[in-house]
């Protein structure tokens, strides 16, 4: 039970930060996945896919599925936190100046990429 909330917060940051700069999936979800949930890359990857399935993900998040590498219940939990994080960081976006939304991204994208890069284990955050 405490997995199924902890998807779920995953699904709603990650929401709000792709509402808010517009990345969440691939940026904020396969690392936490990874680092927080224990899931191998093809895992994390997989599961992450079959969060944008509708229909942009289908034959990868199919792919995936078959070998294995898909977490239903991840898929589940982390969408219901995302469908409402992404309303969330959109309204917060919508009240900030271009200047500074373009430095929120590009600050999350830098953090992130150096926890990628420098991480030594999938316990590192």
């Amino acid at each position: 039970m405490a997995d199924i909330f902890l998807y779920i917060l995953l699904g709603l940051f990650a929401g709000t930060v792709s509402g808010l700069i517009g990345i969440g999936g691939g940026i904020i979800i396969v690392p936490a996945l990874i680092y927080l949930f224990d899931l191998t890359q093809h895992q994390a990857q997989g599961t992450t896919l079959a969060l944008l399935v509708p229909p942009i993900g289908l034959l990868a998040a199919w792919t995936y599925y078959k070998q294995g590498y898909v977490n239903l219940t991840i898929v589940a939990f982390v969408c219901l936190g995302f469908f409402v994080g992404g309303l969330l960081g959109a309204k917060m976006a919508v009240g900030l100046s271009d200047v500074l939304l373009r430095k929120i991204f590009g600050v999350a994208l830098l953090l992130i990429a150096l926890h990628m890069i420098f991480a030594k284990s999938g316990h590192a955050l």
